[in-house]
């Protein structure tokens, strides 16, 4: 012969249950798994009242919300994949366009520049105003081997180039010089010019990079001009 439940064990599974269905509703709440689902589910489940066991109603609308959080998960997925594929397709198209720098010359930023004892240094200033400029090139002692006056120049880049002489019209060694460039007493930043021997792509953080000769790798979005 089987026995109701006491009044105590039924107040204790009504709080089991209410404690239950309050814990489904605020995991809900937040993000979860599927198996996080089914496990308050079932908890729930088992720990109701057998004698006032959940309403269809609730446990449809619990169902529908567990359908919900599965087609969201996998919405979800599928965004994050679309967005892969498309980030990794724009990856690979700029690579492939940026293959046709390959063998020319292009502007970059820098402050030094290889003089292969042959081939003219070209280079450029970034004028941020009209104003007089003047370039120097300095050794790798400190000393100023040759001044180029570029005179009055507009806003934007002064191109110059250096013959690898000293003031005096003597040739100078091969090597790595540095460049300066200035008005007055304020400086101004310079670019190198270099051919461009290969393209690559350097991860997330670096992006397309072009392989410049004399200066090293420099990302694409730094290319000042091509000349």
């Amino acid at each position: 012969m089987s026995t109701i439940p006491s009044t105590t064990n039924n107040t204790s599974s009504n709080s089991s249950s209410s404690g239950s269905t309050s814990s489904a509703n605020s995991a809900l709440s937040s993000t979860m798994t599927q198996a996080d689902f089914l496990k308050l589910m079932t908890a729930q489940l088992q720990a109701q009242d057998p004698t006032n066991p959940v309403d269809n109603s609730q446990f449809v609308s619990q169902m529908a919300q567990f359908s919900q959080l599965s087609a969201t998960q996998q919405l979800d997925t599928d965004l994050q994949s679309l967005a892969t594929n498309v980030n990794t397709a724009m990856q690979t198209s700029q690579v492939l366009s940026s293959s046709n720098l390959v063998n020319r010359e292009v502007l970059v930023p820098g402050s030094s520049a290889a003089f292969d004892g042959t081939d003219a240094v070209k280079g450029a200033v970034n004028v941020t105003s009209a104003t007089t400029v003047n370039v120097k090139i300095v050794d790798g002692s400190g000393n100023v081997v040759r001044n180029i006056p570029l005179g009055a120049q507009n806003t934007g880049l002064a191109q110059f180039s250096w013959d690898g002489k000293d003031d005096n019209g003597n040739a100078i060694a091969a090597g790595t010089y540095t460049i300066q460039a200035g008005s007055g007493s304020t400086s101004l930043d310079t670019y190198v010019a270099g051919t461009v021997t290969a393209v690559g792509y350097g991860g997330s953080s670096l992006g397309t990079y072009l392989q410049v000769s004399g200066v090293g790798g420099v990302p694409l979005s730094q290319v000042a001009q091509i000349l």
